[in-house]
């Protein structure tokens, strides 16, 4: 195997495919939709890589366990190397988020890549671990957020702003880019908590990728996906609705047949359905925003990420 098929393995290359939709609905959710948008979304595929290194070195004395075929446990990957690949694309997310949305985005993507580390490090075997992923995913849709509206129509020029003085006109335009950005991640909040119910369901079920589940774990998660495909919906624009449904449907069966059958394979593959699934959420969270062809864009990536999975797992 080549080392580039040993490190897209260590990184969980294809999982990245339900990334950038975290980045995308934000923005949309904020109508801060531009130029910086993919870059931004570039970042946090490199956060998200980073995270997966980071899990195997935390996780490589439990795998040489429980999953002896990942790359570390297996001779593939040196310990020491998978920390650097982890510590390196943190250190790239943070400069791309820098360089493409300045002090507002790097404001956000700071606390993503500490969460994203202390998930790995310290709350992913404890009571929190589910909450702290999702607080990752939820950060990672106010990335996209982060600059703020491209417009803000509603605000007025105030007279410190007429004024001839240019100190006093740099300070308004100061606080009102402040402004800005705050207004633009208040209103893609929805957004980024749906996002993060979604991803509790799918860390709360991972914890049991290897003993199997009770029963009573894939009625809660069963419930907390119904919940997140209704907030997905629009008010009556048929295309999130059919985004959602298709979301619903598709991560929802797996999880049925999980009920049925509570078994460590059934618990694997409805992780991996809700991982390779999210992109029709966040597709629907994107066309629920106004951009239905940006929306049917995002959700484009779940199958190929199921098409993708079968070559290097998800999970």
């Amino acid at each position: 195997m080549s080392r580039l098929a040993v490190l897209a393995e260590l990184v969980r290359a294809p999982a990245a495919l339900s990334v950038p939709g975290d980045v995308v609905a934000g923005a949309a959710a904020a109508g801060a939709l531009d130029r910086r948008t993919p870059a931004l979304a570039g970042a946090s595929v490199l956060l998200y890589w980073a995270g997966m290194a980071a899990n195997d070195w935390a996780d490589r004395r439990l795998d040489a366990v429980e999953r002896p075929e990942r790359p570390i446990p297996s001779g593939r990957v040196h310990p020491v190397a998978a920390f650097g690949v982890a510590a390196g694309l943190t250190a790239a997310g943070l400069a791309v988020a820098r360089a493409a949305g300045g002090r507002r985005a790097t404001a956000v993507a700071v606390p993503l890549a500490a969460a994203i580390w202390g998930y790995d490090l310290l709350a992913k075997n404890t009571a929190a671990g589910p909450a702290v992923m999702a607080a990752c995913r939820g950060l990672d849709v106010l990335l996209g957020a982060s600059p703020g509206p491209t417009r803000d129509p509603g605000r007025r020029r105030s007279s410190a702003s007429r004024s001839s003085w240019p100190a006093a006109r740099s300070a308004t335009r100061g606080a009102g880019r402040a402004s800005s950005s705050t207004h633009g991640l208040v209103r893609a909040l929805p957004a980024a908590l749906t996002v993060a119910a979604h991803t509790w369901t799918v860390t709360a079920l991972s914890r049991r990728e290897v003993s199997g589940a009770d029963r009573r774990l894939p009625r809660a998660t069963l419930a907390g996906t119904a919940l997140v495909a209704a907030t997905a919906l629009g008010r009556t624009d048929p295309v999130p609705a059919a985004l959602a449904a298709g979301y619903a449907t598709r991560y929802g069966s797996a999880q049925a047949r999980v009920l049925a059958d509570p078994s460590p394979a059934r618990v694997r593959a409805a992780v991996g359905a809700g991982i390779t699934g999210l992109p029709a959420l966040q597709g629907a969270l994107t066309a629920r925003a106004g951009a239905r062809v940006l929306g049917l864009a995002v959700a484009a990536a779940a199958p190929l990420g199921r098409r993708l999975a079968r070559l290097v797992s998800p999970t």
